[in-house]
């Protein structure tokens, strides 16, 4: 097989991806975690994240060590976010 005649085209930049709007209560909860991660409410070595459960469709806290990226704590906890994806998938 001859490779020389196949012509490499250079790939199209993509337009910068704009950051997706929040909503109110989540620029909220942004700020405060903020606020108590520079406190160090949690201690010098965790901090306060959040994210949405994709299964579950609900924020999740969690106390998570920057060291070690270990999960010290969540609300709700795990078992509460399976338990109500195994139900709701009852109800269907």
């Amino acid at each position: 097989m001859d490779i020389s005649a196949i012509h490499l085209q250079p790939l199209a930049a993509t337009a910068p991806v704009a950051p997706v709007a929040q909503p109110p209560e989540h620029r909220e909860i942004i700020q405060a975690v903020r606020a108590l991660n520079a406190a160090e409410m949690f201690g010098q070595q965790n901090e306060l994240l959040f994210h949405m459960d994709r299964q579950a469709h609900r924020i999740v806290l969690q106390v998570v060590n920057r060291e070690t990226q270990e999960v010290v704590a969540q609300v709700p906890p795990e078992y509460v976010l399976r338990l109500a994806e195994d139900l709701k998938q009852q109800k269907i």
